[in-house]
């Protein structure tokens, strides 16, 4: 048997879980069980699906501000059923987009201070309409600026202009719920995974599927994410056996995966995140270096809390003095712990080969530039001096404006008179539903005593 030991500079990574008093508590998690993260985290913010009467929220709460959080936080509010996805914009930390259970998608201006408990809640800037059914995912485009993927229950994938309010582009193809969507380095391809137990690969300007392949054949939900500036993706499902698995794929060849890892036997939704400038893969939470077409296991952070959901900090917002590598933000059911996963070194210099040039907060490309056909890869920046928060870009947007319907007061009594034998009508339309339905049960129930009967 070889004792042979990889090398690995991430050998000893190791995670820790914030103190208490370094957590968010006290959080109104969404109950709402849609496949998603339920949290997104940038430089500045942290986002959670709330658990809100009257209609759909979510709350944006600032790094700072942990510990308990009050009842009186205010909300974003505006859709009208629950929320199921939320994304912060890729070059402008104070802008964030909703899905919700109510087909719309909308676009909000986040507030550099929130102000205090019971203050009004926020409004959203703009409001895209354009699917059938719930918005179960929104994700920012990772070159262009305000380009907005989304995806519904009515089987399709939107590409949006935000900034003009304008639907571009739509995926068609699917035949069951599209379970993630993931964007390549420089954002033409979008990878997706679907209840049907299909991975596909759209070219997104053409609308075409270029790639499809059948993927993990368990009933439970699937994720992929798209491994940096390489040609391979990840995938995280289940087989048949309820056995957790994660596929290694080849974007322009799926007839197979070119490696296929049995994780474990769980019920738990794998939730995959990659690091492009270290090679390195987690999920749930274990982590995986991928090297020469193969991912090679280093370690995993154990805790007795089970998650909900989990979202990683960008790498521009990490700790570099500490050589903090990653930071997770967990959801369990009323808390939001944060993370830190560190290399050990003893040197306080910067250390240049965990830290090259991260992912920038600038866009490389317009929206237009992107939707007529041009690529680019995305901007860069060195870590050496930390985070550098810039200052706040106020998002405006050119998207019509969604009137709301003004009831008309009736003036004359011809009018009065109308209203009434209106409003009539509608009642006793309602009355013969009701009385349709009752009548129905009453069948149903009939025939379920006789099942019983006859089964005895």
């Amino acid at each position: 048997m070889s004792r042979f030991v990889r090398t690995s500079k991430f050998r000893h990574v190791f995670g820790t879980a914030a103190k208490y008093e370094n957590c968010f508590d006290n959080v109104k998690v969404s109950a709402n069980a849609w496949d998603t993260n339920l949290v997104k985290v940038n430089p500045l913010f942290v986002a959670i699906n709330w658990n809100a009467g009257g209609g759909g929220a979510f709350a944006v709460i600032p790094h700072k501000n942990v510990g308990k959080i009050s009842d009186g936080i205010p909300l974003y509010r505006g859709h009208t059923a629950p929320v199921l996805d939320t994304d912060f914009a890729t070059f402008n930390d104070y802008v964030i987009a909703s899905g919700s259970e109510d087909s719309k998608v909308m676009i909000w201006n986040i507030p550099e201070e929130l102000g205090e408990p019971e203050s009004p809640d926020i409004a959203p800037v703009a409001k895209l309409n354009g699917h059938g059914r719930k918005v179960g995912h929104v994700l920012f485009h990772p070159v262009a600026d305000n380009v907005l993927a989304s995806t519904s229950a009515d089987l399709t994938v939107k590409l949006w202009d935000i900034e003009k309010g304008q639907e571009k582009q739509t995926l068609q193809g699917f035949v069951d719920f599209i379970q993630s969507i993931s964007w390549n380095y420089n954002g033409s391809l979008l990878a997706t995974t679907c209840r049907d137990k299909k991975l596909r690969i759209f070219d997104v300007r053409s609308g075409n599927v270029v790639q499809e392949a059948s993927s993990h054949q368990g009933i439970k939900g699937s994720r992929v994410v798209w491994l940096g500036d390489t040609e391979r993706m990840v995938t995280t499902g289940f087989s048949k056996m309820s056995d957790r698995q994660l596929f290694l794929w080849d974007s322009s060849n799926l007839d197979k995966p070119l490696k296929s890892i049995m994780v474990d036997t769980s019920s738990g939704v794998l939730m995959p995140f990659y690091d492009n400038d270290l090679k390195i893969l987690d999920g749930n939470i274990r982590y995986y270096e991928f090297e020469n077409d193969d991912l090679f296991f280093l370690t995993e952070y154990k805790s007795s809390e089970p998650q909900r959901g989990m979202a990683l900090m960008p790498k521009r917002g990490v700790n570099v003095t500490e050589c903090e590598i990653a930071r997770a933000y967990k959801v369990s059911s009323n808390t939001i712990e944060p993370i830190s996963f560190v290399v050990p070194r003893r040197s306080d210099a910067f250390q240049s080969d965990l830290f090259p040039p991260a992912l920038s907060g600038e866009p490389a490309l317009s929206a237009d530039e992107f939707f007529d056909g041009k690529n680019s890869k995305p901007k860069t920046i060195s870590l050496e001096h930390g985070f550098q928060a810039k200052e706040k870009k106020e998002f405006v947007s050119s998207a019509p404006k969604e009137e709301e319907p003004v009831a008309q007061t009736p003036k004359t009594e011809k009018e009065y008179q109308d209203a009434y034998h209106q409003l009539r009508q509608e009642n006793d339309d309602l009355r013969n539903q009701l009385a349709q339905r009752d009548v129905t049960i009453r069948a149903l129930t009939i025939q379920l005593e006789q099942l019983k009967t006859g089964s005895s």
